[in-house]
This record gives structure tokens, sequence and C-alpha cells, in this order.
């Protein structure tokens, strides 16, 4: 098998992402209405139960991993995530790096129950509106690639749209801004991968949750491959894990999900 390409650097995909939210806007207008417009989404669990909530992810392709599975269904695979025991679904929209579309998320809307998560490098609000009028009921924001006022204004707008904004973190150096940006009723994702270096460290994501109010709900993100990664990350405090690449690539997705839940919640103190 051949090696994965070098993975595609930050800055060049929220350069590409730029280069698409410039079209974007000439719709922003119309984006903003079919969003109000919009039936009122499901609600994205802030807590779930006595234990972890498994979001699980439809993904087919990472800068970090490559091809993970380009001819998955999105349809097919939510629904094998919800029978398996998903509290929620994260589609990826970003088809450049990712192979996902905003049409991925609004299949998977109409085909589901559970809650989904738009998952994209979200830089402006016309994608905010976009999300809404596809079906979401919550939206990543990624700190490292927002400012502290942006990262603010766009969670505000996520909220006033009846949306869960989750809140994406990596070091100790991102976590005020996004402390001050979930001050509304915001979810913290602590991402064990750099974004620079694409590398997974799930000591430090424990380090890091350990910081977080028990105040706010916590999503541990990437790496996490076992039931085993589930249930050390429970014990750090996560209350959610986001689940990708181990999930999406198996021949029997749900299954795959059901082998991760049922890990009983710790909180933090």
């Amino acid at each position: 098998m051949a090696d994965n390409p070098r993975p595609t650097s930050l800055n060049a995909i929220v350069a590409v992402t730029r280069a698409r939210v410039e079209v974007l806007r000439t719709r922003a207008t119309e984006l903003e209405r079919a969003a109000r417009r919009s039936p009122t989404p499901r609600r994205f669990p802030r807590q779930s139960g006595t234990t972890v909530g498994v979001i699980a992810e439809v993904k087919r392709r990472s800068p970090s991993q490559g091809a993970i599975r380009e001819d998955l269904d999105p349809v097919a695979h939510a629904r094998a995530y919800e029978r398996g025991g998903a509290v929620a679904v994260s589609v990826l929209t970003d088809e450049a790096h990712f192979g996902g579309s905003i049409d991925d998320l609004r299949h998977v809307a109409a085909a589901v129950a559970v809650p989904l998560l738009r998952k994209d490098f979200v830089i402006d609000e016309a994608q905010v509106y976009e999300a809404r009028a596809a079906g979401a009921s919550a939206v990543l924001l990624i700190a490292r690639i927002l400012e502290a006022t942006q990262l603010q204004r766009l969670a505000r707008i996520v909220t006033s749209l009846a949306m869960m904004p989750l809140i994406e973190v990596h070091d100790a150096t991102e976590l005020d801004a996004a402390l001050a940006a979930a001050e509304d009723g915001a979810m913290l994702g602590i991402n064990a991968r750099d974004l620079d270096t694409f590398r997974t460290d799930l000591s430090a994501a424990e380090a890091l949750i350990a910081r977080i109010p028990a105040s706010v709900p916590v999503v541990a993100e990437s790496g996490i491959k076992t039931r085993t990664d589930v249930e050390r990350l429970a014990s750090a405090g996560a209350d959610f894990v986001l689940v990708g690449t181990s999930v999406a690539r198996q021949a029997d997705p749900e299954q795959a999900v059901r082998a991760l839940v049922g890990v009983r919640r710790t909180g933090r103190t």
C-alpha cells in the first residue's frame, strides 16, 4: 500500500475555504432567509445521561489519513450509526480535503432522527446560515482559525439560530477565548490532533479536559479507535467522544459504533 501523501497544511485548507466562502457570500441574504424559514432543528445534547455519548462521523477522506472510504454512502452510514447508538452524527461538508458536501448534510438530515453537527472550516456567517438551512443542529467553530471576536460573533449567530456551537481547541493557548465564547451555552471540543502537524496526542487532550469547568460539556475529538480510548477519555472528564475514521472505514459501521457506546461518564469537579 502506498504511503499517505504529505498532509495539506491548515493554512492551505483555510485558503481554499476562504475562496469557497467568497462565492457563498454572494448568496448570504438568500441563505439567511432559508435558515430562518427552516424547521426548528433537533436539539443537540449537552449531556448523554450516565454514559459517554458517541458522535459518529460521516467522512470519506482526510488530510491526515488520506482515503478512508471514498465510496461511503452518507445516508447508509448515518442510519447505521443511529442504529448502533450514536447520540448524534457529524457530517463533514468540506469537499476539497474531506470529500464531503452540504448535500451530504441535507440528505442525512432527511434520513435520521438524531441531531447533526456540521463539521467544516467555518469562518463566515454565510456558512452558519447554510448549515441551518441544510438541517444542522450544531456547527463546529475552530478556535485556531478564528480571532477571539470573530469566534464570539459566530458562536452568537449559531445560538441565535437555535443551534449549538461546538468550539474546538487543541491547546491551552486557545482555551480562554473558547471559554469566553462558550459563556452562552456552547460545548467545547478538545481535539487531540494538532491541525498544524496532524499529530495526535490523547495525553495532551486528557490534561486539557481537566482544565475545563464542570459546567461546560466537553467533546473529545480525534484518535479515538477503541472502547479503551473512550474509557480513558471518560476518566479524564469527557461527556462525549467524536469518532470518525475508526467507524467510517468499517464494513459494519453499526457494530463499530455499538462497540463504543455505554461507557460510564465520570464528569469533572
